[in-house]
């Protein structure tokens, strides 16, 4: 039987033995900006698989391979183990987030739960921020449960803007946060400013170029970096067919002169 929430640990913590770990979440969100960061991190490091979590939160299907195999919808946590001067990292990945408001709440505490057994000492989680406007420099805007926070960010380039973002944080990347005050780990919310069109590789790379400041990190950005050049691409593609628009338009209000 599967609990509503069931989280399955693939390793204790303990036999994985990371040392006051950075939990980073990248989940899906607007312009998948998160979940590009997260995968990224995930296919760059050398890391292991400790955790696998399902829900009844999770949309009610199963996944067929080319083989005909199922694969019922589930979220991983990956650990990876630092040899240098950056920090140990649990990253949390997957393809959901919750269908409801009230599994949002749950799936949220279960996240919670995790990075307190593995002994988190800080939290990242990541996002885009739909601006409604194709953007051509995205940059990071940030939010946080822990005023201390706040002057290590900027110097990292992070933006904090008044009021922003209106509307407040949707989902894992704003509750996780928010519960993680309650527990007293200190975390922070980055947000990639995206159109929230489409899938934004652009700002994921804006993302990641933060993160590995704010960790002392270096990885490859160079899947991230040629997404983002065939993401160019399309935008300048969609322009020239506004443009088009434009000028048709234009013509046409010009000719009903005549009618």
């Amino acid at each position: 039987m599967m609990d509503r929430v069931d989280i399955r640990y693939l390793r204790r913590p303990e036999e994985v033995g990371l040392e006051s770990p950075v939990m980073i979440e990248g989940l899906p969100g607007i312009g998948h900006v998160g979940k590009l960061v997260a995968d990224h991190l995930v296919k760059v490091l050398e890391v292991e698989k400790v955790v696998e979590l399902y829900s009844h939160h999770f949309p009610p299907q199963v996944m067929v391979d080319e083989n005909g195999m199922i694969k019922l919808p589930k979220n991983e946590v990956y650990a990876y183990k630092s040899d240098g001067d950056s920090p140990d990292l649990l990253i949390l990945v997957g393809d959901y987030q919750s269908i409801s408001n009230e599994g949002h709440f749950e799936l949220a505490n279960a996240y919670l739960k995790i990075a307190k057994d593995f002994g988190v000492s800080r939290i990242y989680t990541l996002g885009g921020y739909g601006v409604g406007k194709l953007i051509e420099e995205p940059y990071v805007i940030g939010a946080v449960n822990d005023e201390s926070l706040v002057a290590e960010l900027k110097e990292a380039g992070v933006k904090f803007e008044n009021g922003e973002p209106a509307g407040g944080i949707i989902g894992a990347a704003g509750l996780i946060i928010g519960f993680a005050m309650l527990e007293g780990i200190p975390s922070a919310c980055l947000m990639g400013t995206t159109s929230g069109y489409m899938v934004d590789p652009k700002s994921a790379k804006v993302v990641l170029e933060v993160l590995m400041k704010l960790l002392k990190l270096e990885v490859s950005t160079e899947d991230l970096e040629e997404r983002a050049k065939e993401m160019e691409k399309l935008i300048a593609q969609i322009k020239e067919m506004q443009e088009a628009q434009t000028v048709q338009f234009k013509s046409d209000e010009d000719l009903a002169y005549f009618r």
